[in-house]
């Protein structure tokens, strides 16, 4: 078995881990944030939207310059604003240049998972495959769970500026990792270098399936910003909060891989609609009811059996010519989401004068994923698409 495609893989993972990592910064500081600079829940939800806010505009340019340049040089270059972004935070540790860093460090991470599901299909066929999308997608929350785990001690110990650089850490591994081991696959697909668009019915396709993935994503990133500030205020310590955490982050990991077998036994609709279910309704028992860790149990693996899925539908929605563009298209809407919800959750928490606010918000998101999931369902044959994986 040849190593060079798990190694590549193992890069593509370690940077979803810098870009679980440093989505979740701010969420992880949002105490000190507030006490330091007096923050309203939506100037956080504003701070945190941040570094999604160049998505929606640089994915399909970054799509079409992967096209023109290739993987290497766009990917490369993605993973080193991943590791400037946090430098340029921690150089002046106020909020706008934080926001300029992470705005930075998030036009970087565009380009890097704008490419993964095209390089993944590249270099794993058949039944590895799902193995290889559900890999790089379940190593989002990893990053998210670390972040957790380390920056409030590297706060503590350390300081505000320390904090936001590591943040640089996963993210500069995964370029040096990449550089190493990448190269274009000899039996990848002829790419064309002209700059198109992919077909009409697969612009439609790609579009659709990204807003399954946005409503999947915006609401549990969102959902996971205000839960810390959620069991703080109600009186929860330190170390169960960082139990809830670490459940509802580290669950999705064999949840996900254990999702992708299943969708292969038992067909996508049932585990997109078991996760999706699950998810909401951990995100809602979190908000109204006591018992955290069950809730984080709930949606923490249950509620994460079908990213993969999600990924596996939207990666297919294109011929494999068409990926790279595809999957910025794919991506564009994923990003207009992510910049909003965190934001549009902050409001609601201000309103409700709580963070549980939010948390409602985040479970009212993410049950919009299963009426565009069955409109992506009518328009394509997601049987084929699976086969074809």
């Amino acid at each position: 078995m040849q190593l060079r495609p798990w190694m590549i893989l193992a890069a593509l993972a370690l940077g979803r881990v810098a870009f679980g990592y440093q989505f979740q910064t701010i969420a992880s500081l949002t105490t000190d944030l507030i006490g330091r600079y007096g923050l309203s829940y939506a100037q956080i939800g504003n701070l945190i939207g941040t570094y999604n806010v160049l998505g929606m505009f640089v994915a399909l340019p970054l799509g079409l310059l992967g096209r023109r340049f290739g993987d290497r040089l766009v990917m490369g270059a993605g993973l080193l604003l991943m590791t400037a972004g946090p430098v340029l935070s921690a150089w002046d540790d106020l909020p706008a240049m934080i926001a300029a860093g992470r705005a930075a460090a998030g036009a970087g991470a565009v380009a890097m998972i704008v490419l993964q599901g095209k390089i993944i299909a590249d270099w794993f066929t058949g039944p590895r495959f799902m193995i290889g999308i559900s890999v790089s997608v379940c190593a989002f929350p990893i990053g998210m769970g670390l972040a957790g785990l380390v920056l409030p001690p590297v706060l503590a110990h350390f300081g505000l500026r320390a904090a936001l650089l590591t943040d640089a850490i996963p993210a500069g591994l995964a370029l040096l990792l990449f550089l190493a081991s990448f190269q274009e696959p000899a039996h990848a697909a002829p790419v064309p270098r002209r700059f198109s668009l992919p077909s009409r019915q697969e612009s439609l396709l790609l579009l659709v399936a990204g807003l399954i993935w946005t409503a999947y994503t915006s609401a549990y990133s969102a959902f996971l910003s205000y839960l810390p500030a959620s069991l703080s205020g109600r009186g929860y310590g330190l170390a169960l909060i960082g139990l809830v955490m670490t459940i509802a982050t580290w669950g999705n990991v064999p949840a996900t891989l254990f999702g992708g077998g299943l969708a292969a036994r038992f067909g996508g609709l049932r585990v997109f609609l078991v996760g999706s279910l699950s998810l909401a309704i951990g995100m809602a028992g979190s908000a109204l009811f006591g018992w955290p860790v069950v809730w984080a149990l709930v949606l923490g693996v249950l509620g994460s059996i079908h990213p993969g899925v999600i990924m596996a539908i939207g990666t297919l929605s294109a011929r494999p010519e068409n990926r790279t563009v595809g999957m910025s298209l794919f991506y564009t809407l994923y990003y207009l989401g992510g910049s909003v919800a965190p934001a549009f959750c902050g409001v609601v928490a201000d309103c409700a004068g709580r963070p549980e606010g939010g948390l409602l918000a985040a479970a009212a998101i993410s049950m919009l994923a299963i009426p565009i999931y069955m409109l992506h369902r009518t328009l394509a044959s997601h049987a084929t698409m699976l086969v074809r994986a």
